[in-house]
Protein backbone atom coordinates (compact mmCIF):
# COMPACT_ATOMS: atom_id res chain seq x y z
CA UNK A 1 0.00 0.00 0.00
CA UNK A 2 2.92 2.43 0.66
CA UNK A 3 3.65 2.38 -2.65
CA UNK A 4 0.24 2.93 -4.45
CA UNK A 5 -0.26 6.42 -6.78
CA UNK A 6 -1.38 8.97 -5.32
CA UNK A 7 -2.57 11.88 -7.60
CA UNK A 8 -0.59 15.38 -6.69
CA UNK A 9 -2.36 18.93 -7.49
CA UNK A 10 -0.68 21.86 -7.80
CA UNK A 11 -2.50 24.84 -6.00
CA UNK A 12 -5.30 25.55 -8.21
CA UNK A 13 -6.12 21.93 -8.38
CA UNK A 14 -4.94 20.71 -11.62
CA UNK A 15 -3.20 17.61 -11.80
CA UNK A 16 0.55 17.46 -12.62
CA UNK A 17 2.43 14.38 -11.04
CA UNK A 18 1.71 10.95 -9.42
CA UNK A 19 3.70 9.75 -6.66
CA UNK A 20 3.73 7.27 -3.91
CA UNK A 21 1.52 7.08 -0.84
CA UNK A 22 4.96 7.26 1.33
CA UNK A 23 5.67 10.49 -0.40
CA UNK A 24 2.43 12.18 -0.31
CA UNK A 25 3.05 11.49 3.44
CA UNK A 26 6.12 13.21 3.71
CA UNK A 27 4.71 16.18 2.00
CA UNK A 28 1.42 16.32 3.89
CA UNK A 29 3.98 15.57 7.34
CA UNK A 30 5.77 18.71 6.01
CA UNK A 31 3.18 21.00 5.13
CA UNK A 32 4.42 21.00 1.91
CA UNK A 33 1.30 19.64 0.28
CA UNK A 34 -2.41 19.48 2.16
CA UNK A 35 -4.52 16.54 1.72
CA UNK A 36 -7.74 16.49 -0.77
CA UNK A 37 -10.56 14.88 0.38
CA UNK A 38 -14.63 14.63 0.19
CA UNK A 39 -16.22 17.92 -1.61
CA UNK A 40 -12.70 19.29 -2.31
CA UNK A 41 -12.12 20.38 1.70
CA UNK A 42 -7.84 20.45 2.61
CA UNK A 43 -6.67 18.91 4.97
CA UNK A 44 -2.76 19.49 6.74
CA UNK A 45 -1.33 16.31 8.24
CA UNK A 46 -2.33 17.14 11.82
CA UNK A 47 -6.71 17.17 10.83
CA UNK A 48 -6.57 15.01 8.12
CA UNK A 49 -4.39 12.18 11.20
CA UNK A 50 -8.11 13.34 13.02
CA UNK A 51 -10.01 12.18 10.83
CA UNK A 52 -12.51 9.54 11.66
CA UNK A 53 -11.73 5.90 9.85
CA UNK A 54 -14.58 4.81 7.91
CA UNK A 55 -14.85 0.72 7.10
CA UNK A 56 -14.21 1.20 3.39
CA UNK A 57 -11.04 3.46 3.90
CA UNK A 58 -7.90 2.86 2.92
CA UNK A 59 -5.26 3.11 5.55
CA UNK A 60 -1.99 2.82 7.03
CA UNK A 61 -0.51 1.73 9.94
CA UNK A 62 1.74 4.15 12.58
CA UNK A 63 3.58 2.89 15.71
CA UNK A 64 0.73 4.46 17.80
CA UNK A 65 -2.62 4.59 15.35
CA UNK A 66 -3.71 3.98 11.96
CA UNK A 67 -4.09 6.79 9.32
CA UNK A 68 -6.50 7.42 6.00
CA UNK A 69 -4.65 7.08 3.15
CA UNK A 70 -4.88 10.33 1.03
CA UNK A 71 -5.22 9.57 -2.27
CA UNK A 72 -5.26 12.88 -3.88
CA UNK A 73 -2.91 16.27 -2.35
CA UNK A 74 -2.50 19.47 -3.73
CA UNK A 75 0.55 21.64 -2.71
CA UNK A 76 0.18 24.33 -0.52
CA UNK A 77 2.50 27.33 -3.28
CA UNK A 78 2.90 25.38 -6.58
CA UNK A 79 0.81 26.89 -9.30
CA UNK A 80 2.56 26.57 -12.04
CA UNK A 81 2.12 23.71 -15.08
CA UNK A 82 4.86 21.24 -15.47
CA UNK A 83 6.04 21.52 -19.49
CA UNK A 84 8.62 19.30 -20.81
CA UNK A 85 9.30 17.88 -23.87
CA UNK A 86 8.02 14.50 -25.14
CA UNK A 87 10.42 12.65 -25.90
CA UNK A 88 10.85 10.49 -29.56
CA UNK A 89 11.26 7.31 -27.75
CA UNK A 90 9.72 3.71 -28.71
CA UNK A 91 7.47 3.66 -25.23
CA UNK A 92 6.32 7.12 -26.24
CA UNK A 93 4.74 5.50 -29.53
CA UNK A 94 3.59 2.48 -28.32
CA UNK A 95 1.86 4.90 -25.78
CA UNK A 96 0.51 7.03 -28.79
CA UNK A 97 -0.72 4.30 -30.53
CA UNK A 98 -1.65 2.43 -27.76
CA UNK A 99 0.13 -0.59 -28.38
CA UNK A 100 -1.96 -1.09 -31.36
CA UNK A 101 -0.26 -1.80 -34.99
CA UNK A 102 -0.76 0.58 -36.94
CA UNK A 103 -1.31 -1.50 -40.04
CA UNK A 104 -3.23 -4.11 -39.08
CA UNK A 105 -5.41 -2.79 -36.25
CA UNK A 106 -4.46 -5.60 -33.48
CA UNK A 107 -3.44 -4.96 -29.82
CA UNK A 108 -0.18 -6.54 -29.05
CA UNK A 109 1.47 -6.95 -25.90
CA UNK A 110 4.71 -4.25 -26.24
CA UNK A 111 7.50 -7.73 -26.49
CA UNK A 112 5.83 -8.29 -29.89
CA UNK A 113 5.79 -4.72 -31.53
CA UNK A 114 8.29 -3.02 -33.25
CA UNK A 115 8.47 0.80 -34.88
CA UNK A 116 8.00 0.84 -38.29
CA UNK A 117 9.15 4.22 -40.37
CA UNK A 118 6.58 5.05 -42.34
CA UNK A 119 8.77 6.46 -45.35
CA UNK A 120 12.10 3.91 -45.23
CA UNK A 121 15.26 5.56 -44.19
CA UNK A 122 16.60 4.06 -47.44
CA UNK A 123 14.05 6.66 -49.12
CA UNK A 124 14.63 9.77 -47.27
CA UNK A 125 12.41 9.17 -44.41
CA UNK A 126 13.62 10.55 -41.19
CA UNK A 127 13.09 9.86 -37.39
CA UNK A 128 10.02 11.87 -36.79
CA UNK A 129 6.99 11.61 -34.95
CA UNK A 130 5.02 12.10 -38.16
CA UNK A 131 7.05 9.35 -39.90
CA UNK A 132 7.08 6.59 -37.67
CA UNK A 133 4.05 4.07 -36.25
CA UNK A 134 3.91 1.02 -33.84
CA UNK A 135 4.30 -2.23 -35.89
CA UNK A 136 3.38 -5.57 -35.16
CA UNK A 137 6.32 -8.30 -36.07
CA UNK A 138 4.03 -9.68 -38.81
CA UNK A 139 3.63 -6.21 -40.60
CA UNK A 140 6.78 -5.28 -40.11
CA UNK A 141 8.45 -8.21 -42.16
CA UNK A 142 5.38 -7.60 -44.89
CA UNK A 143 6.42 -4.31 -45.47
CA UNK A 144 9.84 -4.36 -45.05
CA UNK A 145 12.24 -1.44 -46.64
CA UNK A 146 8.98 -0.58 -49.01
CA UNK A 147 6.63 2.47 -48.44
CA UNK A 148 3.12 1.41 -47.33
CA UNK A 149 1.50 1.36 -50.78
CA UNK A 150 4.57 -0.80 -52.19
CA UNK A 151 3.91 -3.52 -49.02
CA UNK A 152 0.16 -3.36 -50.07
CA UNK A 153 -0.63 -1.97 -46.43
CA UNK A 154 -2.69 1.06 -45.42
CA UNK A 155 -1.96 2.66 -41.90
CA UNK A 156 -5.02 3.63 -39.73
CA UNK A 157 -4.46 7.14 -38.95
CA UNK A 158 -1.94 9.85 -39.91
CA UNK A 159 0.95 9.89 -37.16
CA UNK A 160 1.30 13.05 -35.36
CA UNK A 161 3.09 14.43 -32.64
CA UNK A 162 1.02 13.55 -29.04
CA UNK A 163 -0.23 16.38 -26.93
CA UNK A 164 0.23 15.37 -23.52
CA UNK A 165 1.45 15.95 -20.67
CA UNK A 166 4.83 13.56 -19.54
CA UNK A 167 3.04 12.76 -16.35
CA UNK A 168 -0.04 11.28 -17.82
CA UNK A 169 1.86 9.83 -20.86
CA UNK A 170 2.48 6.81 -18.36
CA UNK A 171 -0.53 4.19 -17.99
CA UNK A 172 -3.15 6.87 -16.63
CA UNK A 173 -6.35 5.00 -17.19
CA UNK A 174 -4.86 1.26 -15.21
CA UNK A 175 -3.67 4.14 -11.99
CA UNK A 176 -6.99 5.89 -12.30
CA UNK A 177 -8.75 5.45 -8.92
CA UNK A 178 -12.10 6.81 -7.66
CA UNK A 179 -10.67 9.37 -6.00
CA UNK A 180 -9.16 11.10 -8.92
CA UNK A 181 -12.26 11.10 -11.16
CA UNK A 182 -13.68 14.94 -10.17
CA UNK A 183 -10.07 16.65 -11.27
CA UNK A 184 -9.27 14.31 -14.12
CA UNK A 185 -13.08 15.21 -15.88
CA UNK A 186 -11.60 18.70 -15.80
CA UNK A 187 -8.54 17.20 -17.49
CA UNK A 188 -10.36 15.89 -20.08
CA UNK A 189 -12.61 18.84 -20.94
CA UNK A 190 -9.70 21.33 -21.17
CA UNK A 191 -6.34 21.13 -19.98
CA UNK A 192 -5.60 18.47 -22.62
CA UNK A 193 -6.97 20.19 -25.30
CA UNK A 194 -5.04 23.61 -24.56
CA UNK A 195 -2.14 23.98 -26.67
CA UNK A 196 1.34 24.82 -24.41
CA UNK A 197 3.24 27.52 -25.20
CA UNK A 198 6.77 26.76 -26.91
Amino acid sequence: MINSSVLVLNRTFVPINIITVKRAFCMLYTGIAMAVGESFRTFDYESWSELKIKEDDDTIGLPNRTIKIPWVIALVTYDRMPYNKIKLSRANIYIRDRNRCQYCGKVFPRSELTIDHIIPRAYGGTTTWENIVCCCVSCNRKKGGRTPEDAGLKLLSKPKKPRWTPFFKLTIQELKREEWEPFLNVIDRAYWTLELKK
